[in-house]
């Protein structure tokens, strides 16, 4: 029996331009409810102007924006939380005044969830927003997201500043959130993060998703045949004509292939040029990344779509 997606954020062909520079290019994808959705990309790769299309805080050239089916309405946002990579606090007042705030503006805040929250950031609430630390600010922020239980959250770079402890607090808090039926989107520099949390992604280069789909079928989809040699890695022939690589990288004594299968072919092919050490391994969210943006400009712009 085939379970019906619901799908709670829809962006369908949005692009915007800021005077000659195209941030975002025709930028597609779909959120189901309950997921959580990872958005990778270099500096500059559109991610913050996408969250910022998204939420009206900046109007798209062109494209459409759905949630829940709906085009965004000011009644939607009882729903949003959003905490930006540069924090919107108001700086002459503390995270208390910020507590009062929300608890004013939202139906849903829950008081007993942001003390909870409190405790687990453990800042000073009688500070000003001016005085707290970049990641006191970025605790408060998501403090005040979690606190009044959103069904979505658009989050960009939600651990930054934090500690290493904190920052495994904020996925916690995330994963516990969809699990609760809450669908999440979020960015981060640190793929690590992204590969721990999200269930899907879409990696942005200069505007555009090169790469979409389900963390764990692009993870299973190739594996990387990697090789040293005693001198520089040589050309091996019938190596980059294989159907089965898909691309193959040499740097000095180091040659690297990505196969489309099992790889034990194309290990064996390798193998024949005597290198020092042939390892088969196993492609993380970084080897994607990696491959998605690389050089090859060409291979990097193929726009693939992998259980999406």
């Amino acid at each position: 029996m085939t379970t019906e997606r619901t799908v709670t954020i829809s962006v369908k062909g949005l692009t915007k331009r800021y005077q000659s520079a195209l941030a975002v290019d025709r930028l597609s994808f779909d959120i189901e409810k309950g997921s959580i959705f990872g958005l990778l990309g270099t500096n500059g790769a559109g991610k913050t102007t996408t969250f910022k299309c998204l939420l009206g805080l900046t109007f798209a050239d062109s494209g459409d924006v759905r949630f829940d089916g709906e085009t965004l309405r000011p009644q939607l946002f009882e729903r949003i939380a959003y905490v930006p990579e540069r924090n919107a606090l108001y700086g002459g007042m503390s995270g208390g005044d910020h507590l009062e705030l929300t608890k004013r503006s939202y139906r849903r805040y829950d008081g007993a969830r942001a003390q909870a929250l409190l405790d687990l950031f453990g800042f000073d609430i009688k500070k000003k927003v001016k005085e707290l630390s970049k990641g006191q600010q970025t605790a408060l922020a998501l403090t005040l997201a979690f606190s009044i239980h959103p069904d979505i959250l658009v989050l960009d770079e939600p651990s930054s500043g934090l500690d290493p402890v904190h920052q495994r607090h904020v996925l916690d808090l995330m994963i516990d959130a969809a699990a609760g039926g809450a669908t999440i989107l979020f960015s981060s520099h640190q793929i690590g993060q992204v590969e721990r949390a999200a269930d899907h992604v879409a990696i942005m280069h200069k505007g555009r998703a090169v790469l979409t789909g389900d963390v764990e079928e692009l993870r299973a989809g190739e594996k990387i045949i990697e090789a040293t040699f005693h001198d520089d890695a040589p050309a091996i022939a019938g190596l980059e004509s294989d159907p089965h690589v898909r691309r193959v990288m040499r740097q000095g004594r180091l040659l690297r292939a990505y196969v489309l299968d099992s790889g034990n072919g194309v290990a064996n092919l390798i193998g024949q040029a005597k290198p020092v050490s042939l390892r088969v391994l196993n492609q993380n969210l970084e080897d994607i990344f990696l491959a998605a943006v690389g050089d090859d400009s060409s291979a990097a712009m193929a726009t693939l779509n992998l259980g999406a």
